[in-house]
């Protein structure tokens, strides 16, 4: 059917309104300018170059260490103002370069729109205070090119870097520094498949916790390194002594593995219960989504501002299908209470009674965040909480992951 004779149908069946729905998506897949190529996140030269069925041993060697410390190259995707997943990979960017060694920072970016800027992202990274400030030199990834200077390892952040990573000709030692398991971003599909194969290039992880370090050796055969948890106790700690009569809800609608509209399912229950207790999201402007009940929308706020909405939280709704994020650790800096999700991959981060873990049920969800809110000794538990991991500190991971990576670099993996 032509696309005139299909809207007329349409209209005669649906509607205006729906008909009206129908053409304007297929004007927008037409003619938009921004239409996206197959597997756009990745520059395919780099793909296509790497056949990973044959092994390559790219950590068997001793690299001895350096006068001046190794020469690392960093391959990550531009970061964002707000993106947790960044800041993490740029704290232990500044790890390597407190403990003496040389870095340079390649930003991949394949997609046509937006083009990538260096010094705005340079701008962007130093009114943020979120990221630490680097000494790196900042250049933009191009697969003609590729890594230029002589490095003694490599370290990639997404999977879409790992084939730049691999492509490298020099002797340089090569990194994954894992955050989540890749693939679950995806359906089946392409996209799932250069995802998980990206764990088959013969790299060495670094991980971001016990359970998706496991998960790689154990289904891939990666060798790995992981690291804990910590608070960042600049931003996260407790100021409010006093009752609270709100919660919290890390809402990203983009991000499929957070499992914002689940949250909502139960956040209504919640509300229905307890309809007086003000619900505030974070983490993604929810103004254009359908929020069937009343809400602060605090959207994706600076750091700085998070920890005044969670001092006057009890309660923090922090779902993670994937690895878990860092959210209940932090929040927990702010004597709130955070409710997650009960599972292999949200028990294996960090082991504390002070976790409420839940089983993903909406009625469920709700009738715990209930018993938070309504807990007599609710002003005790919340300092008792802080107290939990006011020494938990970035410091310890990053000692741990420098260590890691220099054994890794004069001992085969």
């Amino acid at each position: 059917m032509n696309p005139i004779k299909s809207a007329a149908t349409a209209l005669r069946s649906e509607g205006i309104r729906s008909a009206g729905w129908r053409s304007a998506k297929w004007f927008a897949g037409r003619f938009s300018p921004f239409r996206t190529k197959p597997l756009s996140t990745v520059y395919v030269e780099d793909v296509v170059a790497v056949d990973w069925s044959i092994p390559r041993d790219f950590n068997g060697g001793s690299i001895p260490a350096r006068e001046g410390g190794y020469r690392v190259a960093w391959l990550i995707t531009p970061p964002g103002r707000t993106s947790g997943g960044h800041q993490n990979a740029f704290r232990f960017m500044s790890f390597l370069e407190e403990a003496g060694h040389q870095l340079t920072v390649y930003l991949y970016s394949p997609a046509k729109y937006p083009v990538v800027n260096i010094e705005e992202v340079k701008q962007m990274l130093h009114e943020t205070s979120a990221y630490p400030e680097l000494k790196a030199e900042f250049i933009r990834y191009d697969p003609e090119v590729r890594l230029v200077p002589e490095f003694d390892a490599i370290f990639a952040s997404d999977w879409e870097a790992t084939y730049a990573a691999y492509r490298y000709p020099g002797q340089a030692k090569r990194f994954y520094f894992t955050q989540d398991f890749e693939p679950a971003f995806f359906a089946m599909g392409s996209d799932y498949v250069l995802a998980e194969n990206s764990y088959r290039l013969g790299f060495h992880g670094f991980s971001a916790g016990k359970w998706l370090a496991d998960k790689l050796s154990r289904e891939y055969g990666m060798s790995g390194d992981h690291y804990d948890y910590a608070v960042d106790y600049a931003h996260y700690r407790l100021t409010n002594t006093g009752p609270r009569n709100e919660i919290v809800f890390y809402a990203r609608p983009p991000t499929p593995r957070r499992a914002t509209e689940f949250g909502i399912l139960a956040l209504l229950e919640f509300h229905r219960m307890r309809p007086h207790v003000i619900i505030n999201m974070v983490g993604w402007d929810m103004s254009g989504y359908d929020v069937p009940f009343p809400y602060v929308n605090h959207s994706a706020v600076d750091i700085s501002q998070l920890n005044a909405i969670y001092n006057r939280s009890a309660a923090a709704l922090v779902l993670s299908l994937t690895n878990m994020s860092l959210l209940p650790m932090e929040v927990m800096g702010s004597g709130t209470v955070p409710v997650v999700n009960d599972g292999d991959n949200t028990h294996g981060f960090f082991d504390s009674t002070y976790i409420e873990y839940v089983p993903m049920s909406p009625q469920a969800i709700a009738k715990r965040l209930v018993a938070i809110v309504d807990r007599p000794d609710a002003v005790e538990h919340a300092a008792t909480i802080a107290a939990s991991v006011e020494s938990i500190e970035w410091a310890d991971p990053g000692e741990t992951f420098i260590t890691a990576f220099q054994a890794a670099m004069v001992d085969p993996r």
